[in-house]
């Protein structure tokens, strides 16, 4: 898999950052929209390790990117760009992040709940019974699982969602499992909010008012610990504000906005 598609025209001053982790191209639709305005990167990430995303990130922008860029991350890609934005100050110009994961451990414990509490008795059993495949080292292509699992997840997360069509490209069980393993050790020992005290520009996160992914754990850290940060919370949106009927429009314009 090639690790970069591009929108738009030079210079590419904005990145957007994807999910997953090991389920590159759901942010191709914000790209694009975002293309008509300024050149926009997506980079992908294939490495298995968080230091080995952030170098990756670190060799495409700079071969590709007009520095400082607008870096924007979504879910596990807040993150990622989080921690990005404070070991290589000098590539960020400001960081957006959307429908984070929250930055302390305590805020964490009922986002599954919260999911297979808006899934249908059907749905629920078929999610509980994909975490223990994807756990399982027996079980059949963890490809195959993940991307079934992200699906019944994408549902739990929407509120009112258009119809649209994925873009993800081929989820990466390796990835998913080996970075998300690092990424909650960052979050359970702390050391994830404390790379928020390196951050030097300015910090915007965009979250969803129906995101199972509760604000306050994003809001609340992040206040303590930034020095330019501000929360723009949308009424009737999920984990995706850009799928979403009542928010779409007005996400658009926020960030439009906020990368002029």
């Amino acid at each position: 898999m090639k690790n970069l598609r591009k929108y738009g025209n030079a210079p590419f001053d904005v990145a957007v950052i994807h999910g997953g982790p090991g389920a590159p191209g759901e942010m191709a639709p914000v790209a694009r929209e975002l293309s008509s305005l300024r050149g926009v990167l997506e980079p992908l990430q294939t490495e298995s390790t968080i230091e080995g995303q952030i170098g990756e990130l670190r060799d495409v922008l700079a071969k590709n990117g007009n520095l400082p860029v607008a870096l924007i991350g979504w879910s596990w890609g807040a993150w990622l760009s989080f921690v990005f934005a404070a070991q290589q100050p000098r590539f960020v110009k400001k960081l957006i992040l959307i429908g984070s994961g929250p930055f302390e451990e305590k805020y964490a414990l009922n986002i599954m709940r919260t999911r297979l509490s808006r899934l249908s008795i059907e749905e629920k059993a078929e999610v509980l019974s994909l975490m223990k495949a994807l756990v399982d080292p027996t079980s059949g292509d963890k490809n195959t699982f993940l991307a079934r699992f992200g699906k019944l997840i994408s549902k739990a997360d929407s509120y009112d969602p258009l119809p649209y069509k994925s873009e993800g490209l081929e989820c990466q069980y390796d990835i998913y499992q080996s970075v998300g393993e690092q990424a909650q050790k960052l979050r359970s020992t702390g050391e994830l909010l404390e790379f928020g005290k390196k951050i030097l520009c300015p910090v915007v996160a965009i979250h969803g008012d129906y995101d199972p992914h509760p604000s306050e754990g994003v809001k609340r850290p992040l206040s303590y610990i930034l020095k330019d940060f501000r929360v723009i919370l949308l009424e009737n949106c999920g984990h995706q504000p850009w799928i979403e009927r009542s928010a779409k429009d007005s996400f658009y314009n926020i960030l439009k906005g906020e990368i002029e």
